[in-house]
């Protein structure tokens, strides 16, 4: 027997769930079967049918073979329901009629098949007997009744009680039983068929408290450690649940009879957990020392050390099966858990760098599901992690913002960013906080990039590869969150124009520089993807008519120097211009290249219908005289065959279009020169200011400075540049004397005989004069004139449709309408500027009410 108890299966898995409670009363009570047609079983029926079920003592005086055949069916009737318990027996009848033939109980008479319904009971094929049936006429069952209810046998209850009992305490004893289970069912059986139940019931009841009433003693110990308390209940509580499974196997038949037709009355194994819970957990010193325990054991565990995980998961299983585990522990669970964290969060806030911090919170959340996963119930799970996020994490939102934030963001701490994202987004506002600091880092960051003047020259481009910065953080980090996105956008808004009118020239500037620079330095799918990006910083700033004003005149520099990258990726700079602008914006900057495409068509046609002679090729860009770059006027020394070229192309164009003005800007002239040195000829493309100095070298072999410059006649600064461009460059073909960078005064130049280059033709740069601070305070006059103007016919477009307007819904109206700042003492001036000029008035009555004058 104790094998067998021992092969049971585990008791930490729930019991079987107790089968649906039949309809009827009690097994010798439920008398319904399923046929075509429902009858009633009278009396002497079921007296008939009790006598099948009861012992087999019977004092029917069937012959041996009737008894071994009402045996066999007595065998298949153990585990069947009531139903099927009578139709088992008309089977029954059938089988001893046909067997016993001599003898004179005939209780069945069956005409035709017996079919098989659907649920396994038999039904008849007709309704008729044998005496009156006919082919094909309907057959039916009769079934006679016994003439007497059989009794049990004297001292029958009490014997078989004795029996079961003693079943019962060997299996709490874990020894062997002496009789065969099916026998032990059978006795149970036999006893809930003649309405014994309740008493039966009482009885297991009983035998099942005094067993483990007399468990508790056992741990009343003081001398019991905590661990050894805890495997002694385990045990106690194993021990217990194997006992109830096989109790219940026995007394399964009581369980789902009886048991069920009670609703108030728990099942076997209900019964025992009742009791188990009552006489043994419930007892304050078990439960306490139990509790304590365990919570002691995931103490250590979190500490780090090495505990007995199974041994909690059956402690914790048992409290969940007794219904106890949300009252006695997990309530404590919790508390101690706030307790602990709350203390480590602000110990390790105090000792810890953020990113530590960070790791060491997200192991802890792993830690703490991974104990819902190995032991605890699933109830804990939410408010266990919520107590560790809130102690953790919530209780230090701004603290770990205000201590590591900044220093993620600068170095760039992508992981770190990304689990900072992850577990703040599972705080409760915590989302909304990193939203408000990292609007704060951008302003702050931003601002000292375009703040400060000395960064000026390298502005744009470290707001270039800021903006690059944050979109990856959005991208990776933070999850693609639109709110991350926009607030990104205001701040950059808000930074970039603290220097009114700064950013926008120099992101004109940026855009000058590259397109210089073009092939060179980036691929012409490169060069699209910074103009892009610089698009998207064009897109913050507000003082786009500062950007224009520069942008024309760099753009014209350009065309007429010849120094872009190319006529495509100028196109497409105005392409993104005329998107993000309008057309009115680039309306002028699309006609210089019309200008320039003219001008090409000109010299084409110029030099099919001219043979230039000389070494020299003239080169001629042609803008109309709004498109010119500002240049401070030079007068230079030119060549007789210069000033003869220019003539000649003077008298040609103003043959082709007439009643037009040439005016030249000899500044901006460039020619391509046929040289020879000792490696072979070469062509060299030159500006009209390294034309001069070369050509000198025709007429002698060496010059210093002072006479270079007193023979051409350009001013000093421009002359120091073009020899530097020729002696100090990459095509170096001049000689200086001393070697150096720059040009002192002195120095000494002499054509280099040996120069040499992989290339025929040689493009010579011209060193880019720098702008001027003239210059650069007549682009921003400009720029502020044409602002004037646009207040102006604002304000007046305003009063014309309105008529009569207060001061302060004027200034409203007029700033929606601007796309540029305006300080409100210029607004004021203009006002004032278009009363004086009578476009409009004050209200005589109102002062602070203005009317429009028709």
């Amino acid at each position: 027997m104790e094998s067998l108890v021992e092969g049971l299966p585990s008791p930490n898995p729930p019991p079987p769930t107790q089968e649906a409670r039949p309809a009827a009363s009690d097994v010798n009570n439920d008398s319904s079967i399923t046929s075509s047609k429902k009858r009633k079983i009278n009396s002497s029926e079921k007296e008939g049918i009790d006598s099948i079920s009861s012992s087999p003592k019977t004092t029917n005086s069937s012959s041996s073979s009737c008894t071994s055949t009402s045996q066999h069916v007595q065998k298949k009737l153990r585990f069947e329901d009531s139903v099927d318990f009578i139709g088992l027996d008309v089977k029954m009848a059938e089988e001893s009629s046909a067997s016993c033939s001599s003898n004179k109980m005939k209780t069945v008479f069956l005409s035709g098949g017996v079919g098989h319904h659907a649920n396994g009971l038999t039904k008849t094929a007709g309704s008729t007997t044998f005496s009156n049936s006919k082919p094909g006429a309907a057959k039916k069952l009769v079934i006679k009744n016994f003439k007497e209810k059989p009794k049990l046998p004297e001292n029958y209850t009490h014997e078989t009680w004795q029996k079961l009992k003693e079943a019962v305490e060997a299996i709490q004893n874990s020894i062997s039983i002496k009789y065969n289970l099916e026998e032990l069912y059978q006795a149970v059986e036999n006893l809930c068929s003649h309405k014994i139940s309740a008493k039966l019931y009482k009885q297991l009841q009983v035998v099942c408290e005094d067993h483990i009433k007399a468990q508790i003693d056992q741990f009343r110990e003081d001398a019991l450690d905590s661990t050894l308390f805890l495997k002694k209940i385990d045990k106690c509580w194993q021990d217990h649940c194997r006992q109830m499974i096989m109790i219940r196997s026995i007394f399964l038949f009581l369980d789902r009879t009886y048991v069920l037709q009670n609703s108030m009355l728990p099942s076997v194994w209900d019964m025992g957990l009742e009791l188990f819970r009552f006489y043994i957990i419930s007892d304050m010193k078990v439960q306490s020392k139990t509790i304590d325990g365990i919570l002691l054991l995931i103490e250590k565990e979190r500490s780090g050390e090495t505990v007995d995980r199974s041994l909690l998961r059956s402690l914790l299983s048992m409290l969940s099966d007794l219904q106890i585990y949300q009252d006695s522990f997990e309530q404590r669970f919790l508390e101690e858990t706030n307790r602990l964290y709350a203390a480590e969060g602000q110990r390790l806030m105090q000792e810890r760098e953020v990113p530590d911090y960070l790791h060491h919170v997200n192991k802890r959340l792993e830690e703490e599901a991974d104990r819902v996963i190995t032991y605890l119930d699933q109830s804990t799970q939410k408010p266990l992690i919520a107590t560790v996020e809130k102690q953790l994490l919530g209780e230090h939102l701004t603290a770990t913002l205000q201590k590591g934030l900044n220093h993620l963001l600068d170095e760039n701490r992508i992981q770190d960013l990304c689990l900072l994202y992850q577990l703040f987004s599972r705080v409760r506002g915590g989302v909304l906080v990193l939203l408000q600091h990292w609007i704060e880092y951008i302003k702050a960051f931003g601002s000292t990039m375009v703040i400060n003047p000395e960064k000026d020259k390298t502005m744009v481009q470290e707001l270039l590869d800021f903006k690059d910065k944050v979109d990856h953080i959005i991208q990776v980090c933070f999850m693609k969150n639109e709110k991350f996105v926009n607030a990104m956008k205001e701040a950059f808004e808000t930074f970039i124009n603290k220097r009114t009118n700064k950013p926008a020239e120099l992101i004109a500037k940026h855009v000058d520089w590259k397109l210089r620079a073009g092939n060179k330095e980036a691929t012409d799918e490169e060069l699209e993807k910074m103009l892009d990006k610089i698009m998207i910083i064009f897109r913050f700033i507000y003082g786009k008519d500062v950007f224009e004003a520069f942008y024309k005149k760099d753009l014209a520099k350009r065309l007429l120097v010849g120094k872009s990258a190319s006529v495509d990726a100028e196109k497409s700079m105005l392409s993104k211009l005329k998107h993000e602008c309008g057309a009115a914006f680039t309306s002028k900057l699309e006609g210089m290249f019309k200008d320039m495409e003219l001008s090409k068509d000109i010299m084409v046609q110029f030099k099919q219908c001219q043979n230039l002679p000389g070494n020299i090729e003239l080169t001629v860009n042609i803008l109309t005289m709004g498109y010119w770059p500002t240049y401070i006027p030079m007068e230079v020394h030119l060549l007789p065959e210069m000033v003869r070229l220019q003539e000649i192309f003077k008298t040609f164009y103003l043959g082709k279009h007439s009643g037009r003005k040439l005016q030249w800007q000899s500044t901006l002239g460039h020619c391509v020169l046929k040289a020879e040195f000792k490696e072979g000829k070469k062509e060299l493309q030159v500006s009209l200011f390294q034309t001069l100095v070369l050509l000198m070298f025709n007429e002698g072999e060496e010059f210093t400075l002072e006479e270079i410059k007193l023979a051409t006649g350009i001013e000093d600064g421009e002359l120091r540049r073009t020899l530097q461009s020729l002696a100090c460059g990459k095509a170096r073909v001049i000689h200086k004397v001393p070697k150096s960078k720059d040009v002192e005064d002195g120095d000494k130049f002499s054509c280099n005989d040996d120069f040499k280059h992989k290339l025929f033709r040689i493009k010579i740069n011209q060193i880019q004069m720098k702008e001027t601070v003239e210059e650069q305070a007549s682009t921003t006059e400009r720029v502020y004139q044409d602002r004037q103007y646009q207040i102006d016919a604002a304000i007046v477009r305003i009063m014309k449709m309105r008529k009569t307007l207060s001061h302060n819904l004027l200034v409203s109206e007029v700033y929606n309408q601007l796309k540029f700042p305006v300080k409100p003492a210029d607004l004021k001036k203009r006002i004032e500027s278009l009363i004086d000029r009578d476009y409009m008035e004050r209200d005589k009555e109102n002062p602070n009410q203005y009317n429009y004058v028709a």
